[in-house]
């Protein structure tokens, strides 16, 4: 099968646009800066009702793969036009077995899309679905794919360790967010670690402008989806001991989710109705400003009952970019950022009280807060340029296909 002679890359994703996939938008931004060729492919709609500002300056089409086969016959119809455009959809047919209806569909109409567009690389975010329908359709199209794997993707009690160790096997390269990923992935997967490469999610630093936070009033904000592993019911808690300490603050929670009932009858609860307020999901560029006029930033992020878990959060980027100092959890990649009393102070998960003590420590400190933020602005400049992240990942890309090309002409 000819390999395409374009460096074009098709970005799979399960859905598209995504309200908390920010970073997913802030790379494919990085790689069309320097005249990167992308394709998206989306196996689903969205369903969000919200969307960040920044989808506006996306150029890349956008290709939502057909999403039921609802008879037999439209399986089949979606196979002979997969087929006809890359023959390689009937000979890798066995790399199917035991895969979804729907994947399968999915695989064979990106296959065929790849094939006509002249795609040479697919490169799927989360090893979930998206993934599975990345891996078949280049086996059918006859070129590498790669992946970015996460946290729930790999963590969650729900993820099928034979299914992925496929995914990481089959890969021409794998990208994570952590060196705690990394770790944790090449301890269970020793065949794979070789292929593996730690790659930060990265922020586009000139949207994101350093201001001191010395004369910030008493504002603490939290930023995420209401949700288990945000912890934010032990930021409500620590804000009821702030109140009986006779702390003078606010404290904001942005954000959408399942909890939201759970956690507007905590508050209430616990006397807090003046002092702490649900916001809802909120554009980027409110949340931008929002955050940088808050004093301090709280991520208590936890370990989920169910395994899941946060990797590395956006939003943690984004205030240590903004200059808003950020107290945090030793969960995950955390720790690889936050460096307690230098770019952050650091709590335990699920630890109310020493969330308090930290929360209270930069309220009352100024000259710390200033410290901090320039010490966490300036990590970020060295390690978390999405520019610079981005170059990376095509670097590991090119690399992944350079095999296959050698393969090729021989």
């Amino acid at each position: 099968m000819p390999v395409p002679d374009s460096d074009k890359l098709g970005y799979v994703v399960k859905r598209y646009p995504r309200f908390s996939e920010t970073f997913v938008v802030n790379e494919i931004l990085a790689h069309e800066a320097v005249g990167q060729g992308i394709d998206i492919f989306s196996l689903r709609g969205t369903e969000d009702t919200h969307f960040q500002d920044i989808l506006a300056r996306v150029r890349a089409s956008v290709t939502y793969l057909p999403d039921r086969a609802q008879k037999a016959s439209d399986l089949w119809s979606l196979m002979q036009a997969g087929g006809a455009a890359c023959p390689g959809v009937w000979q890798g047919l066995p790399a199917a077995a035991g895969t979804d209806v729907r994947e399968l569909a999915h695989a064979c109409a990106l296959a065929a899309h790849a094939s006509e567009r002249g795609i040479a690389h697919l490169h799927a975010h989360f090893a979930t679905s998206a993934a599975t329908v990345a891996r078949l359709a280049a086996r059918f199209a006859g070129i590498p794919f790669s992946l970015t794997a996460h946290a729930k993707d790999i963590f969650h009690d729900s993820v099928d360790p034979a299914d992925l160790h496929a995914k990481l096997r089959d890969a021409a390269a794998v990208v994570t967010v952590s060196d705690y990923n990394l770790r944790w992935l090449s301890e269970r997967f020793p065949d794979c670690a070789h292929k593996l490469h730690r790659i930060y999610n990265g922020l586009d630093l000139k949207r994101f402008r350093f201001a001191d936070p010395a004369d910030r009033a008493p504002l603490i904000v939290g930023v995420g989806r209401l949700i288990e592993k945000k912890g934010f019911e032990s930021l409500i808690d620590a804000c009821r001991l702030l109140k009986a300490r006779g702390k003078p603050f606010r404290c904001i929670i942005v954000g959408g989710g399942e909890l939201e009932a759970d956690l507007r009858r905590r508050i209430a609860g616990r006397g807090l109705d003046a002092e702490v307020s649900l916001e809802g999901p909120r554009p980027q560029s409110e949340v931008i400003a929002l955050v940088q006029s808050a004093a301090v930033f709280a991520a208590p992020c936890v370990l989920g009952a169910d395994g899941n878990r946060d990797g590395l959060p956006t939003v943690l980027l984004e205030a240590m970019a903004l200059g808003t100092p950020c107290v945090a959890t030793d969960v995950t990649g955390i720790p690889e950022l936050i460096r307690d009393d230098d770019t952050g102070l650091m709590t335990r998960q699920h630890d109310a009280a020493g969330l308090a003590d930290a929360l209270a420590a930069l309220l009352d400190d100024p000259a710390r807060r200033s410290r901090i933020a320039r010490h966490a602005r300036a990590l970020m400049e060295a390690e978390l340029d999405v520019h610079r992240n981005s170059a990376a990942l095509r670097r590991v890309i090119a690399g992944a296909r350079a095999p296959r090309l050698r393969e090729v002409s021989v």
